[in-house]
C-alpha cells in the first residue's frame, strides 16, 4: 500500500505552488487500449499525480507548472514511487496555454498487432469551454490502435465531410458546430466506404456552450479477452468516465446481386462497391443471398475481371442511390467482349426495385416469381403455361426487362417459351414449384444463355434458370420433350396407284 495517498488537487497545487514559474492548464485522457495498462499511476516529477487512472476516464483540466521542466512517469498502480516506471518523458509547459494530453498506444511488446508504441499526444490550444455559447467545439483524436487512415462524415444533417484523411496519432483542430444532433460516418481514406455510424446528440446531452473532446478509442479489427472493441468516446472538461457515442444504424436497402452475363470473358469477376471488393470471384449463374446495402448515399458499382486489385479502369461501372426499406435485384447481363457475340448485348446492370424475399401473401400455399429476359440471342418470347392450363402469363418480354411477380398457386407448371407470335414453341420446361417446396417463396427465373451458341463463341446454351433468395448456384429448370402416343400404321389401300 502507499504510505502517502495525495489528490489530484493537493498534488497540483504542491506542484505549482513550489514553482518560481506560472502555470497552464492540463487535461489529461486515459486511452491506452494495452490490457496491462488498465489502470496505472501517474507521477509529476516525485508527486503521485493521478492515482489508479483508469482506461477511458478523464482528468478535469488542471493547473500544472510552465516554464520548468517536469517528468511524467507511469508507473503499475499502487508503487509507492516513481522508480521502475513503464514509461516517462520530460516537458514544459507553456505559461498561459491550455493542454490536452491524450495517453495512447501499447506497453507490452506483445500485446497486439499492430503494436504502436505508448506516448503522450500533446494538444496545446485546448479549451475549457465553446467560442461561441451557442455551440458545441469538438477536439478529434484518432487513437484506435488498428484503424485505418479516415474520413468524418456528417450524415444527419447532410454536413458532409468534416475531417479528411485522419491519421493515428493526429488531432483535428476544433469544430465549431452548432449544438445540434449529429450522425458521424467513420469511412476509409476513399471516403465512400462507412466502417461504423455513430449518433453525436450535442443537444440531447445539453452540450451548449461546452467544449469536449471525442476520440476513437479500442480495436476496430481484433476481439477477445481484455482486447476493448473500437467505438467514439466523450471527455468533458469536468472530467470523469468518457460517455461513449452509442452506434447509429444507418438506413439501408436491401439487394440480391445475380451473374447472368454468359460472355465466357466474364464467367468470373469481381465486384467493386466504391474502393472496396464487395464479391470476390462472381461466378455465371450464381447469386448473392440477399444483403443489406447503404441507402441514400451515391456510390459507384465497378466489375472487373477476377483477381483485380482495384476499380480503376473497370471493364464496366455506373452509379446508384438505393432508397431506403426497398428489395432490389440486380441482374449482371450482356457482353463485354469486343468481338464474338450476335448480337452484341452491351453489359448492364439491370435494376428490379421492388424484389419480394419471401411470397407478399403467406401461409396460402403460393410463390412468387420474377422473370427476367437475359437471353442475348433470343427474340421477344411469350411464355404459356401449357401444363395447369393457366395459357399465357408473360406476354412480349424483351430482352433486358422484368415481368413483375407472378403470384401463382404453388404447384408444378410447364412453361413453353414462345416467340413474339405466340405459335412458335421455342423451349419448353418443368416449373415444379410444389415439388421444390417452394411455397410462400419468392424467386427469380432468369432466360440465360445462348439459343445459337454457335454465333456466340460456344458459350453456354439457353435455358431458365432460378435465383432463391438465399443466393448460391442458380438451379436449373429442367427441360420438358413433348408427351407422345404410341402408334402403328396400317397399309390396306388397294388402289394399284398406292401400291
Amino acid at each position: 500500500m502507499k504510505t502517502k495517498m495525495m489528490t489530484l488537487a493537493a498534488a497540483i497545487a504542491l506542484a505549482v505552488t513550489s514553482s518560481a514559474y506560472g502555470a497552464a492548464r492540463v487535461q489529461v485522457i486515459h486511452n491506452s487500449s494495452d490490457p496491462d495498462a488498465k489502470t496505472v499511476d501517474v507521477w509529476l516529477n516525485d508527486v503521485l499525480l493521478i492515482d489508479d487512472f483508469n482506461f477511458r476516464t478523464a482528468t478535469p483540466f488542471i493547473d500544472a507548472p510552465a516554464g520548468t521542466p517536469f517528468t511524467i512517469t507511469i508507473t503499475p498502480p499502487d508503487h509507492i514511487s516513481p522508480a521502475n516506471p513503464i514509461w516517462f518523458n520530460k516537458y514544459i509547459l507553456e505559461e498561459g496555454k491550455t493542454y490536452v494530453l491524450v495517453a495512447n498506444g501499447m506497453f507490452s511488446s506483445n500485446a497486439t498487432e499492430p503494436n504502436p508504441p505508448f506516448g503522450l499526444y500533446v494538444y496545446d490550444m485546448g479549451r475549457e469551454a465553446a467560442a461561441e455559447q451557442g455551440n458545441t467545439d469538438v477536439l478529434v483524436f484518432h487513437g484506435s490502435d488498428d484503424a485505418p487512415v479516415v474520413d468524418v462524415v456528417e450524415s444527419g444533417v447532410g454536413a458532409g465531410t468534416i475531417i479528411d484523411n485522419m491519421e493515428y496519432g493526429m488531432f483535428k483542430g476544433y469544430l465549431e458546430l452548432p449544438a445540434i444532433d449529429y450522425v458521424l460516418d467513420i469511412r476509409d481514406r476513399s471516403g465512400s466506404v462507412t466502417v461504423k455510424s455513430y449518433k453525436a446528440p450535442f443537444s440531447t446531452l445539453g452540450l451548449q456552450g461546452q467544449s469536449i473532446t471525442v476520440v476513437a478509442s479500442g480495436f476496430l479489427s481484433q476481439s477477445g479477452s481484455g482486447i476493448p472493441g473500437f467505438g467514439l468516446f466523450v471527455a468533458l472538461p469536468s472530467g470523469g468516465k468518457l460517455l461513449p457515442l452509442f452506434g447509429y444504424q444507418e438506413q439501408n436497402a436491401r439487394v440480391q446481386v445475380i451473374h447472368n452475363s454468359a460472355d465466357k470473358a466474364a464467367a468470373s469477376v469481381d465486384i467493386w462497391l466504391n474502393g472496396a471488393l464487395l464479391l470476390d470471384d462472381f461466378a455465371f449463374r450464381t447469386a448473392t443471398p440477399f444483403i443489406d446495402a447503404p441507402a441514400g448515399t451515391p456510390f459507384t458499382i465497378s466489375v472487373q475481371p477476377s483477381n483485380s486489385t482495384g476499380p480503376q479502369n473497370a471493364l464496366w461501372s455506373n452509379k446508384y442511390i438505393l432508397e431506403a426499406g426497398k428489395t432490389y435485384i440486380l441482374i449482371a447481363n450482356g457482353i463485354v467482349s469486343g468481338s464474338g457475340y450476335q448480337p452484341d448485348q452491351p453489359f448492364d446492370i439491370y435494376v428490379y426495385d421492388m424484389g419480394r424475399e419471401q411470397a407478399a401473401t403467406l401461409n396460402q400455399s403460393g410463390s412468387d416469381v420474377l422473370v427476367f429476359h437475359g437471353s442475348t440471342d433470343a427474340p421477344v418470347v411469350d411464355v404459356f403455361e401449357s401444363g395447369a392450363g393457366a395459357g399465357t402469363i408473360v406476354n412480349d418480354l424483351e430482352y433486358g426487362t422484368y415481368a413483375g411477380y407472378l403470384e401463382l398457386p404453388t404447384a408444378d407448371y410447364v412453361l413453353d417459351i414462345k416467340d413474339q407470335t405466340g405459335i412458335n414453341t421455342l423451349a419448353s420446361y418443368s416449373a415444379p414449384l410444389a415439388t421444390l417446396g417452394l411455397q410462400d417463396g419468392a424467386l427469380a427465373v432468369v432466360a440465360s444463355g445462348f439459343l445459337n451458341p454457335a454465333n456466340n463463341s460456344d458459350g453456354a446454351s439457353f435455358g431458365l434458370w432460378v435465383a432463391l433468395p438465399s443466393g448460391g448456384d442458380l438451379i436449373p429448370l429442367p427441360t420438358l420433350t413433348d408427351q407422345t402416343a404410341r402408334v402403328q400404321v396400317i397399309h390396306n389401300s388397294a388402289d394399284l396407284a398406292a401400291e
